[in-house]
């Protein structure tokens, strides 16, 4: 189900998934509350929405992934935004990043990514929109007392791939490491952050998160 109420990304949007065989748009709404009733009546395993919708224009996409959340948390939510902004997509992770995922509109123009974040979210992974988290990369200042000033240079790389939520396989093809080596900079990135859960999943959630927030984000744009 998609959600968006400007035409021309709503028309972009349409020839898109007409070109993604694997997946069926079920309905196009225009606003929160329009897209709330159709997910009700029509149960999608998957919504794709912008951010800003009717009726104030603000973080509607946000809203109705933690509405999602509780109600029906099997069905993945990736929202569209036009910011690169760090601070939205933690606000979408903050009740969780399973099955959620945050990317700019740039991306419409390439079906496949699209169809592989809707794919992502379905299967209950996350993704983060790698401009977002290139953003505060470039932004960020380490605070000497933050958990992440432990890090070491290689780690750090690892750990910003992680954010991106990247599995350990593509992680060692963008940096040209092993899979075991990328393993071991893991369990130190998880050892050094203090980060004792045996839950693997949750771990990379808090190390993605932790890093994320280690630094000023870039202002929004109005």
């Amino acid at each position: 189900m998609i959600a968006e109420d400007e035409y021309l990304m709503r028309e972009a949007l349409e020839r898109v998934m007409a070109q993604a065989d694997d997946i069926q748009v079920v309905r196009y709404v225009q606003d929160r509350d329009s897209l709330l009733a159709a997910v009700a009546e029509e149960r999608p395993d998957a919504v794709l929405t912008d951010i800003r919708m009717p009726p104030t224009r603000t973080n509607e996409g946000i809203q109705v992934a933690h509405e999602l959340r509780n109600s029906d948390p099997d069905i993945g939510v990736v929202v569209l935004s036009k910011f690169a902004d760090a601070a939205y997509a933690l606000e979408l992770l903050e009740s969780g990043s399973a099955g959620r995922a945050y990317l700019l509109k740039e991306r419409v123009s390439g079906p496949r990514e699209l169809a592989s974040a809707i794919e992502a979210v379905v299967r209950g992974e996350s993704v983060i929109d790698p401009k977002v988290v290139d953003a505060l990369v470039r932004a960020r200042t380490i605070d000497a007392r933050s958990p992440l000033a432990e890090l070491t240079p290689r780690e750090r790389d690892v750990l910003a791939e992680l954010a991106q939520g990247k599995s350990n396989a593509a992680i060692a093809r963008s940096l040209v490491l092993t899979k075991r080596a990328v393993e071991k900079h893991i369990n130190a990135i998880f050892t050094k952050l203090e980060l004792p859960s045996p839950d693997d999943v949750s771990r990379r959630v808090s190390a993605a998160l932790l890093f994320l927030a280690s630094g000023e984000a870039p202002p929004r744009e109005e």
